[in-house]
């Protein structure tokens, strides 16, 4: 396989000297200039700047950046759960809407479709989408391809997002249904995206168990490859992390997992209570991700899996993916605290099942000018899926958060290095565990 490879040098001049460009930046993003469509990410202030954070946390010396910047390039790099590079939106469009009288559910839906396909059509979206896929040089992302919940109308509209993405950039980004696809992508120097619904898509009609459960063929034949059991709450299927019991899987949910096992996508309980977790691995006959998680021991909270949890995933060949987000990592909350939460899953349950996902997004230059062009609304009720327990969902530090952009991916991979781990078990984290358990999940026909 051929791959084009970063070299330190080149790393560094796009990491380092960020007072050099900091006034000019500033110029701009008063002035909501849009970008030029150059999608080199050496200049791009935002990632630089995050570059060096994370740079400062973790003190490579020069051997282990320029073999990790190296080992990432040459590598599949598949996150495990998280977002494509998200767009800005079209402010006056939105400020139209809302003049127009939209209402909220619109207004929602049109921002959630111009943050996820404007680069298909605005060249100063695309410029920022390509710059920081390239920067974070990822080969696939599980990319949540459904809004929480288990309706199956609710859940189709991020899918057709993606999939009109996918289908209007597939020089750059693919959608991809079988594991071959990904290597295809990194041979040819694309990326490609493997869809996650965030919901089991259920009628709710209720007149049989079989009858309930038959959109989960229908999402898997439009692309869907892992499906979460529940989202924060209780559901037929079973307890989510945010309920204050612990009531674990029901027997319709041991009929879901079964149904998932058959067709082929991977049980996710990221976001399962954890007996949910645990009874949904004991009786899965295939491989469970938790896909975007962290480890109870170093921080019990509410989206953590203690280490029971982690050996009953690993008993089904399954992976935890460490995610980015500060607040649940507990400790610095900084990319350090990712390697910890990885080093405490290989200690506890192994190499081969220890990956990432992480939970969060690039978000373009552009959209902080364009969201000022939006007038204001009312204030609504939260919405069901955002009902978390309190002071679950503190931002962490914004130092701590710096060093946790998406486009820090490769120097994950260095972190990785510099604390040890051989070539081999680092593309195993970075990629190869989460390709392996699609694999043992729907083998290649």
């Amino acid at each position: 396989m051929t791959t084009p490879t970063i070299r330190r040098r080149s790393f560094l001049q796009g990491t380092l000297g960020l007072s050099l460009a900091g006034a000019t930046l500033g110029a701009t993003e008063q002035a909501g200039a849009a970008r030029p469509a150059d999608a080199s990410w050496e200049n791009n202030e935002a990632i630089r700047r995050a570059r060096q954070a994370a740079l400062d946390v973790l003190k490579p010396t020069p051997a282990q950046l320029e073999h990790g910047l190296e080992l990432h390039a040459n590598s599949i790099v598949f996150d495990g759960y998280g977002f494509a590079p998200r767009c800005a939106v079209d402010g006056e469009a939105m400020a139209a809407a809302v003049e127009a009288g939209a209402s909220k559910l619109e207004l929602q839906d049109l921002r959630e479709r111009m943050s996820m396909t404007r680069c298909a059509t605005d060249a100063a979206e695309r410029a920022e989408f390509e710059q920081a896929w390239k920067a974070a040089g990822v080969t696939c992302i599980f990319q949540n391809a459904g809004e929480e919940g288990q309706d199956p109308m609710r859940l189709i509209k991020r899918l057709a997002h993606f999939t009109y993405l996918t289908d209007m950039m597939p020089e750059f980004v693919a959608k991809a249904v079988t594991p071959g696809a990904v290597a295809t992508a990194k041979e040819a120097g694309r990326h490609c995206l493997y869809f996650s619904g965030n919901g089991v898509p259920l009628r709710q009609q209720w007149e049989s168990v079989e009858d309930e459960l038959r959109y989960v063929r229908i999402f898997f034949e439009l692309g869907i490859r892992m499906m979460h059991l529940t989202y924060q709450r209780r559901n037929m299927i079973g307890d989510g992390c945010g309920e204050t019991s612990n009531a674990g899987l029901s027997d319709f949910g041991r009929a879901a997992v079964a149904e998932l096992n058959r067709v082929g996508v991977i049980p996710d309980v990221a976001h399962a209570g954890w007996q949910t977790s645990l009874e949904a691995a004991q009786v899965s006959e295939r491989p469970v991700a938790a896909s975007h998680t962290v480890c109870a021991a170093l921080h019990p909270h509410i989206r953590s899996k203690p280490d029971e949890v982690l050996r009953a995933i690993a008993d089904t060949g399954g992976v935890i993916g460490i995610c980015w987000i500060s607040s649940f990592l507990g400790g610095a909350g900084d990319i350090g605290a990712v390697l910890d939460h990885v080093d405490h899953v290989v200690k506890t349950v192994g190499i081969d099942h220890a990956s990432i996902g992480t939970d969060v997004a690039y978000t373009s230059r552009n959209a902080a000018a364009e969201n000022r062009k939006i007038p204001k609304r009312p204030k609504y009720r939260a919405d069901f899926r955002s009902l978390w327990p309190p002071n679950s969902l503190g931002t962490g530090s914004a130092a701590a958060q710096a060093t946790l952009a998406w486009t820090n991916w490769p120097l994950l991979t260095v972190g990785l290095v510099a604390r040890g781990y051989s070539d081999d078990d680092v593309r195993k984290i970075i990629g190869g565990n989460v390709l392996r358990v699609i694999r043992d999940t729907q083998p290649e026909s």
